[in-house]
């Protein structure tokens, strides 16, 4: 059993310092743009809307993303249904553009993987872990 706890302890530090430092950097791009031209990923008519430019826009949401990934960091149980609402909005905002479904597949799918961490953290807390030996 306690083999069983160490191991699930693992994947979630895994999935921890992933769904964590991957939003951060994420966000942090929108501000550079060096990894995509962020701007390209939104729906049209949900720019038209904007009371500000798209790179207004993708600044704000580059904070959120930042503010998401800290808080994945320091509290992933809250932090990682945060991150996979954020994941799922962002699909079903492509999926309404009917542009890069295929970045909304892979983003439906690491919402399930945010989901699994934020599991996984309401089980296994390393502050509060039992010792299952001394039980």
């Amino acid at each position: 059993m306690d083999t069983a706890i160490h191991e699930a302890g693992k994947v979630q530090q895994t999935l921890r310092f992933t769904y964590g430092l991957v939003p951060i950097i994420a966000g942090a791009d929108k501000f550079t743009n060096l990894l995509t031209n962020w701007e390209n990923y939104l729906n049209p008519s949900i720019v038209k809307m904007l009371p500000f430019s798209a790179s207004t826009f993708m600044s704000i949401v580059g904070v959120i993303e930042i503010i998401a990934g800290l808080l994945v960091l320091i509290r992933p149980r809250i932090g990682a249904y945060v991150v996979m609402a954020w994941l799922i909005a962002i699909a079903l905002q492509l999926i309404i553009g009917q542009n890069y479904y295929d970045v909304a597949v892979r983003d439906l799918v690491m919402a399930i993987g945010a989901y699994s961490l934020a599991r996984l953290s309401a089980v296994y807390q390393p502050e509060k872990r039992v010792n299952y030996a001394n039980a």
